[in-house]
């Protein structure tokens, strides 16, 4: 199998969309992730996965913390300016959640201190302690197929 291939096989599996946020030397950063899922619940852990050369990797090694804002229908054009969809400068006013950067109005924001980090071919997988969250109601944004997508 070629990479196309098994990109086009990956993409068959439906995801939530996440805008990953950490803060370094002052600044804020932010990468949509589709790489996401729960791991444990005694202790809280949720997993990402950043790719090896991604700025983010570099922020996460230093802060040693991240959030996790699960998007809601709503928020595509969040989404698209993380993942550098949108490549006009676009001004984002994150919230702040125990002192991390927050997407405000995520369905889910999740402030995550690194638990543990595992090298895995061309990404880092981050597993974050979820030491607290925010919860709101609405409906999901979803990628499927290389394409957003809203449940309804």
């Amino acid at each position: 199998m070629d990479d196309r291939m098994f990109r086009s096989a990956m993409g068959k599996f439906a995801t939530g969309v996440t805008v990953i946020a950490s803060e370094s030397n002052g600044e804020t950063h932010g990468m949509t992730a589709n790489a996401f899922m729960s791991v444990s619940l005694d202790p809280k852990l949720v997993l990402i996965s950043v790719g090896s050369n991604a700025k983010m990797n570099k922020v996460i090694q230093e802060s040693q913390k991240f959030t996790v804002n699960v998007l809601s229908g709503t928020q595509k054009e969040m989404s698209m300016i993380f993942a550098g969809q949108i490549k006009q400068e676009q001004e984002v006013d994150f919230g702040l959640f125990e002192g991390m950067p927050i997407i405000e109005d995520s369905l889910v924001s999740l402030a995550c201190n690194v638990y543990d980090t595992h090298e895995a071919g061309d990404h880092t997988l981050y597993i974050g302690e979820v030491i607290n969250l925010n919860l709101k109601d609405g409906e999901p944004l979803a990628f499927f197929e290389g394409k957003y997508k809203q449940v309804m």
